[in-house]
């Protein structure tokens, strides 16, 4: 605690070898949020400007990027400093707001994979309602709740949060478990209804919900790590942390635009233009 300006300072503890690899690791991670903020706006720029893209699905999928490009905003650049100061450190209200921004975001990903999976469920399942149901409007109506009953769920525990002088919070985990329930009962029935269908239909639903499939197992499998980290309470070795934790800020950030961009056939076509002829339009 600092009398002088009443702030509260928190120390990062979760570093290996800091010391000894500081320049190592700030190369690395730099190399790393570029590559990050590159790959994903490249994809964002290929859907905004071909207007044979602006369907839902492809919105959808902006959406997602977006998603990570501020997820990442929110971590890399105070990592970034952390690598190269003499303490790793953190104000109170700092680390509110990161925890914020962090868990809002994530919740905003489930949900954006929830539109997803009910959008491909009218497509596959209700293919002459699709254009009725799947209007503008609807498509707008969900991107505004996928970030904004993230941020009306963390308002109020932030708020009391911020007066308290840990920087520790107590998730319920109720906001994950339902949109992942949602999710995998759309992705069911779409399973059932191919199955009993066509070859065309199967086929379908192989090339566009494959490619969902993957970036809900990823995000899945990362959030749970972070869950059981945080609520079980469970021990793990520093350097397991870090690679669980590098997983999370790397490893995902970087998998939504590589799946996209070679799983999605129209996608695929106007980036391999852009990489071998340099035209994006």
């Amino acid at each position: 605690m600092n009398d002088e300006f009443n702030v509260t300072y928190l120390t990062f503890s979760g570093h290996v070898e800091l010391h000894r690899f500081r320049f190592l690791y700030f190369l690395v991670m730099f190399i790393v949020y570029v590559l990050i903020l590159c790959s994903n706006s490249i994809i964002l720029c290929i859907i905004w400007i071909h207007k044979s893209l602006h369907e839902p699905m492809y919105i959808f999928i902006a959406a997602l990027l977006l998603n990570s490009i501020l997820f990442s905003t929110n971590i890399y650049p105070k990592l970034l400093i952390d690598f190269l100061s003499d303490k790793q450190v953190i104000t109170h209200s700092h680390c509110v707001f990161q925890f914020f921004i962090y868990y809002s975001l994530g919740g905003s990903e489930f949900l954006l994979l929830s539109a997803m999976a009910y959008d491909r469920y009218v497509s596959i399942c209700k293919p002459l309602q699709y254009p009725v149901i799947m209007r503008k409007s609807t498509v707008s109506v969900l991107l505004l709740l996928a970030w904004l009953l993230p941020v009306l769920q963390l308002m109020l525990p932030v708020l009391i949060s911020n007066d308290l002088q840990l920087c520790r919070f107590t998730l319920t985990g109720i906001f994950s478990l339902l949109p992942m329930l949602f999710i995998l009962f759309t992705y069911a029935k779409i399973l059932i209804i191919s199955y009993r269908s066509g070859r065309d239909v199967r086929k379908k639903a192989a090339q566009t919900c494959l490619p969902h499939l993957l970036v809900l197992m990823s995000i899945s499998c990362l959030s749970s790590y972070d869950i059981i980290k945080a609520r079980l309470q469970f021990y793990f070795p520093s350097t397991a942390r870090l690679i669980m934790t590098l997983q999370l800020i790397i490893y995902h950030p970087l998998f939504n635009p590589i799946i996209y961009g070679i799983k999605m056939k129209e996608i695929s076509k106007h980036l391999k233009k852009l990489l071998c002829e340099g035209k994006l339009n």
